[in-house]
């Protein structure tokens, strides 16, 4: 007598939060307000069939196992836990952050999903090589171009330039102008100018800077030194309005 087969089907999940939201959106419940004692009752019940079915069990369900069986424990038996920076842990409201995140990132893929689907169903344009070929000649003048213009052309044109000049004769070259500057070097600068006037307003500094850059790097070196508490800082009403002075300790 031959044996029946039995066919037996699970719900596949990527992963624990992928189970999570299944019990909760099944029973309605809201994910803010999770019953931590029914989900840990059917998240464990899952575990078992899994494993009456020698299906071997991901680490991370384990972990979130764990966590689920912390956190009802810690609703019998309040006990707080503290972290390095003793502040309270709370695993539920974690464990919820975790859900909700989990949730958005499953919605977005969804969405691109049926982009990528949508995708599949075009075909390529055949014969590139010999639309590149006509855009790279470029034998018909720009009245017979112009013509009828369409979006076909619209491209060819734009393969035309990015040709031409990818394959230019003369290089693009760029200047960069180095500027003879240093927050050390000003923050001296502004120590000898203190040093020299008692106290200096933001006038001062503009006047006592070369040009647009020299400015700035007076100014980060003021504010560097004002945090190194090397000079003291008054401000007055308006804006660009204050004076520095040199930091007696």
């Amino acid at each position: 007598m031959e044996s029946e087969n039995y066919q037996i089907k699970l719900e596949q999940f990527e992963g624990p939060f992928d189970l999570l939201l299944f019990f909760i959106e099944r029973d309605e419940l809201d994910i803010h307000e999770i019953p931590i004692s029914k989900i840990t009752v059917d998240f464990l019940a899952y575990l078992q069939l899994m494993q009456s079915l020698n299906i071997e069990l991901a680490s991370e369900f384990i972990f979130v196992a764990s966590t689920l069986m912390r956190i009802k424990a810690k609703m019998l038996l309040p006990r707080p836990e503290f972290d390095e920076h003793e502040n309270e842990i709370d695993l539920k409201k974690e464990l919820v952050q975790k859900l909700l995140l989990y949730k958005q990132f499953k919605e977005v893929s969804e969405e691109l999903r049926v982009f990528e689907e949508n995708k599949s169903k075009l075909f390529e344009r055949g014969n590139i090589n010999y639309d590149l070929k006509q855009a790279h000649t470029g034998t018909r003048t720009l009245e017979e171009e112009l013509s009828s213009f369409d979006l076909y052309k619209l491209m060819l044109v734009y393969e035309r330039l990015m040709y031409n000049y990818n394959n230019r004769i003369q290089e693009v070259k760029h200047t960069v102008i180095k500027y003879p500057y240093t927050i050390e070097q000003q923050k001296k600068a502004i120590a000898d100018l203190v040093e020299i006037n008692n106290t200096l307003d933001f006038n001062a500094i503009a006047k006592n800077s070369q040009n647009k850059v020299q400015f700035v790097y007076n100014f980060l070196a003021v504010l560097e030194m004002l945090q190194q508490k090397l000079l003291n800082i008054q401000v007055g009403l308006g804006y660009n309005n204050f004076w520095i002075e040199k930091r007696v300790s």
